[in-house]
């Protein structure tokens, strides 16, 4: 499987933190079948200063990068605007014993 680092930062408009907020259940359902399907690694929500969430880092993998654009695609936080800077790059998780 192709293995991709997604690094994700939320926009800093007044209103970012209620659109989070609002996809926030899809995203996590799109996530928890993700894992359902082996294609979840990791990932979770950066925080600010005060504890809030405003980003995102996942590691997914894919059998094609098709599939990959799919899902890339379709996900709650990047049709509804929630991620405003997004970077993508190919990943190699590390088997460490």
């Amino acid at each position: 499987m192709k293995q991709y680092v997604i690094i994700a930062k939320d926009g800093i408009d007044a209103d970012a933190l209620e659109r989070r907020m609002q996809a926030r259940p899809f995203h996590l359902a799109g996530a928890s079948q993700l894992k359902a399907n082996g294609q979840f690694v990791v990932g979770g929500a950066t925080l600010n200063e005060q504890g809030q969430m405003n980003g995102s880092v996942m590691i997914v993998q894919f059998d094609t990068d098709a599939d990959f654009e799919y899902w890339y695609n379709n996900e709650p936080y990047i049709q509804q605007g929630v991620w405003q800077e997004i970077s993508v790059q190919p990943f190699k998780v590390a088997n460490v014993e």
